[in-house]
């Protein structure tokens, strides 16, 4: 019997069992992911960037994580010698509309406490000579590393402190008693006081294993990347992003220089026709019927249908995807968009056609299910896992159950 068992090992679920054990260290606590590794999904697919927290409403959850987490983070990172380059971000404005927007980011990067410098056009292009525009907006703290070296890195600080950790352990079953949850995998069966579930793509189908009605649904959007040859590694010196519509959930194609001194484009966002469809070759019928007969997600596909159809037809033909790199980068050309693996985003959408931009926690007596961690969870991760940490620790004290005592130095080390 276990104390508590954590399911999914990206670096959300890594970073909760991390924590987790530091508050209760003198407890049994497994954590199971169905790959052969971690990171394999979303944190192992996306761009890489430490972002400094320029977008979220001050006094918001995803505001305050941001700030946290880029601190947390890079310390996390100095730490266990993983490396990682403060290199910082321009947002770039390219006509008037984006100017104007430009302003009012102005406005939330102070209200979110940020250090930040206004360019003109001339200091924009001393900074950076192969970029143009009327403007932009320069965040030093934003930087760039490999998080799935960070959660590989939490997974064995995890497992130092007498956690384990079992790969391969795809969960296909979940049952809550009155004092314990089973969780079945595709070789044996375990059972735990209480379970933490942070199944990212798959987080509304683990949640219904335990029998729980959900008010939502997870949408995969696939994120396309193309990476630049290596004569274009030095192209910028700082990650490049344009100014990003309002009205979108993404923020747009932007240049990334990565960890290890290439540069990557992207993404974009065009729905994807499976769950954890890394390829456009990747169709599952299952996961497009579920998609497709969705009404919340027809909703959002409807209310959205000409940037979608546009996200499409760039994904098809690299002459519009280029066009809007092209905007502040105009030495970019179609034969320097080489292949780079896309990834997946995992968008919760509620019944009534609603994107969640906000954390969705569906709980029960015995369990804490993370539903949607918006991004930047890899970012924010280390203290997301103390906020889940948190709740975990409300329902341990509701339950009771024998539980060792948890460590209150340990719980304050967690959250801070």
């Amino acid at each position: 019997m276990y104390d508590f068992i954590i399911i999914g090992g990206g670096i959300v679920g890594m970073s909760t069992a991390m924590h987790l054990i530091k508050v209760y260290p003198d407890a049994k606590i497994l954590l199971l992911e169905k790959e052969s590794g971690p990171a394999r999904h979303q944190t192992g697919h996306n761009s890489g960037v430490i972002h400094a927290g320029v977008y979220y409403t001050p006094g918001s959850l995803k505001a305050r994580f941001c700030l946290e987490g880029n601190k947390a983070t890079k310390a996390f990172c100095t730490q266990h010698g993983i490396a990682f380059d403060e290199c910082g971000k321009l947002l770039v404005a390219t006509n008037d509309l984006e100017m104007q927007r430009m302003k009012a980011l102005w406005e939330r990067t102070a209200a979110n406490g940020l250090e930040r410098q206004w360019l003109s056009a001339d200091e924009l292009q001393e900074r950076e000579p192969n970029i143009v525009g009327l403007g932009g907006i320069f965040v030093p703290s934003s930087g760039i590393v490999n998080y799935a070296e960070v959660t590989a890195a939490m997974g064995r600080e995890f497992q130092r402190a007498g956690g384990e950790i079992r790969y391969s352990a795809e969960v296909v079953g979940l049952e809550e008693r009155a004092s314990e949850v089973v969780v079945r995998t595709r070789s044996d069966e375990v059972h735990s006081r209480f379970l933490v579930t942070c199944s990212g793509l798959m987080a509304d189908r683990v949640v219904s294993m335990l029998g729980i009605r959900t008010h939502f649904v997870i949408c995969p959007f696939r994120g396309e990347y193309y990476l630049l040859p290596k004569q274009h590694n030095q192209i910028v010196n700082h990650l490049i992003y344009p100014i990003p519509d309002p009205s979108m959930p993404f923020l747009g194609v932007h240049l990334t220089r990565m960890i290890d001194g290439t540069v990557t484009v992207g993404p974009n966002a065009v729905l994807a026709m499976k769950r954890e469809g890394y390829r456009k070759a990747d169709v599952s019928v299952a996961d497009m019927f579920q998609t497709l007969t969705t009404p919340g997600i027809l909703k959002v596909l409807a209310k959205n249908l000409r940037p979608g159809l546009i996200e499409m037809k760039n994904s098809l033909f690299k002459g519009g995807y280029l066009k809007q790199v092209q905007k502040y980068c105009p030495s970019i050309t179609k034969d320097d968009l080489t292949p780079y693996p896309a990834g997946v985003r995992a968008q919760a959408v509620s019944r009534d056609g609603k994107l969640i931009d906000d954390f969705l926690f569906v709980n029960s007596a015995r369990s804490v299910n993370v539903c949607n961690a918006p991004s930047p969870a890899a970012t924010s991760a280390i203290p997301i896992g103390a906020y889940i940490v948190e709740k975990v620790c409300a329902q341990v004290a509701l339950q009771g159950g024998g539980l060792p005592k948890p460590d209150l130095a340990g719980k304050q080390r967690a959250a801070g």
